[in-house]
């Protein structure tokens, strides 16, 4: 079960990803990072952790498609 600090830090990591998607603001991510860094580094650190797994599933899942693309062009 997750925590309440995990929940609130994937929801904000998804949230800082769909803005940043939106709007090209690559910067959205860690100003958000250095928002919870004042108050909470334990939020902070689950907050980045969250925005490496969105990112890494995003490129993992991007190049599954790509093989998966090629496979069905054959």
């Amino acid at each position: 079960m997750a925590s309440y600090v995990d929940e609130v830090a994937n929801e904000l990591a998804a949230k800082a990803l769909e803005d940043e998607a939106r709007t090209g603001d690559e910067k959205i991510v860690d100003q958000i990072s250095e928002i919870l860094g004042t108050s909470s580094q334990t939020l902070q650190e689950s907050y980045m952790t969250f925005i490496r797994v969105r990112r890494a599933e995003k490129r993992a899942r991007t190049l599954l498609a790509s093989r998966a693309d090629k496979g069905s062009a054959d």
